[in-house]
């Protein structure tokens, strides 16, 4: 098939996704509204469309501004899809890429949302709101990867027969158990400390706060223990600032993003990993990806998350907000040897049985062919 897709070309997701139908030998292109990325991918063909460089600076009228941009790339948009004629337009993210795709009117056309464009997007203005009904209204098919997110899909205006569940999936084959890597260790500085890891952003939403507030109780009970938190984020300073004013910067490593090629390695060479998360879509990837590696979890209670760890048997759920019960979990944990084996080997087989990306990437290539009639370019 000749397949287009409207998504952002930076994001690993989106690369993981087309990466896996251009090396099924699929006819692929990638049209994104960013003009400077990271993507260097085999058998795609990439198109950078620009966006008008707005005068609009006051943030109450970034619905405006928005507008403007949107009926811009369209332009452009519609210029591509007439040289590509693809099969199918996939569309990834609701608002901008999914309203893009809607508004060329082009059918087979699939959307799939990624979390905060159906759950925050609308709740924004209005013309947020419509674009994401609209977009919704002109789909053939629309994905998730939650159950929690089909509800506020209908709110909007999908129709249920339309939704399908597909996981954005982990690669099992790169993310496995594997032996902790000594350079890694060395290179943290960390030797043989207990070691806990976070990989989530330094964003207001993902609370690393609550993850450093419990660095005392732990360390007071596992001397020498090593937070090794992973990510970027409008937080960074501030977070320092904690650990400085608890006292536990010696405790608490702060290395920025990691290379989506370099994590199995790091994640092979922690104890725990822990997810502060105070919203996800689904079963967020660096947990997942953290589970397909065979370590054992403590993440919060939030979306679908006991979905897929059953508290005390595979890891634990912790409340939001919540560092005290956090600092416990990650203990009995650090303490128990065996039991983070044991966590681990169940969250591997978990994510082998119900998340893994090459059977999701088939299921979405099966919807395509059901769209198409079984045409193939």
């Amino acid at each position: 098939m000749k397949i287009c897709y409207l998504a952002d070309a930076g994001s690993i997701h989106t690369q993981k996704w087309v990466k896996y139908f251009a090396d099924k030998g699929h006819e692929v292109h990638l049209i994104s509204i960013k003009p400077f990325v990271q993507c260097d991918l085999e058998n795609v063909k990439l198109h950078l469309i620009k966006k008008v460089k707005s005068p609009i600076r006051n943030p109450i009228r970034s619905s405006y501004s928005y507008a403007i941009n949107s009926f811009s790339v369209l332009k452009q948009v519609k210029r591509l899809l007439k040289e590509i004629e693809p099969d199918i337009l996939h569309a990834h993210y609701l608002t901008t890429y999914g309203t893009i795709g809607a508004l060329t009117g082009f059918h087979p056309f699939i959307l799939t949302a990624w979390g905060s464009d159906v759950l925050i997007s609308p709740k924004k203005s209005k013309i947020f709101r419509w674009a994401v009904k609209f977009a919704l209204g002109k789909a053939d098919l629309i994905t998730c990867d939650a159950d929690h997110i089909k509800e506020p899909l209908i709110n909007v205006g999908a129709k249920p027969g339309k939704i399908r569940i597909v996981y954005f999936g982990i690669d099992t084959k790169k993310f496995k158990p594997r032996e902790g890597s000594e350079n890694i260790n060395e290179e943290l500085g960390i030797s043989d400390s207990p070691t806990v890891i976070s990989l989530r952003n330094l964003a207001p939403v993902y609370d690393i706060k609550s993850l450093i507030a419990s660095v005392p109780m732990v360390s007071k009970e596992i001397p020498g223990v090593q937070f090794v938190i992973a990510g970027k984020g409008p937080q960074e300073t501030k977070l320092k600032e904690l650990t400085r004013s608890l006292n536990v910067s010696d405790n608490v490593k702060f290395i920025g993003s990691i290379p989506n090629d370099e994590l199995p390695k790091y994640l092979s060479s922690m104890d725990v990993y822990v997810s502060t998360s105070l919203s996800d879509a689904g079963l967020a990837a660096s947990t997942a990806e953290a589970m397909a590696c065979g370590l054992p979890v403590v993440i919060t209670d939030f979306g679908d998350n006991r979905k897929w760890i059953e508290d005390g048997e595979s890891g634990f759920i912790v409340p939001l907000k919540d560092p005290k019960a956090l600092a416990e979990k990650i203990i009995y944990l650090l303490k128990n040897k065996d039991i983070r084996r044991e966590f681990g080997m169940r969250n591997r087989k978990i994510i082998e049985e119900k998340n893994n990306y090459y059977r999701e990437m088939e299921k979405m290539e099966n919807s395509y062919i059901e769209l198409t009639g079984g045409h193939k370019s």
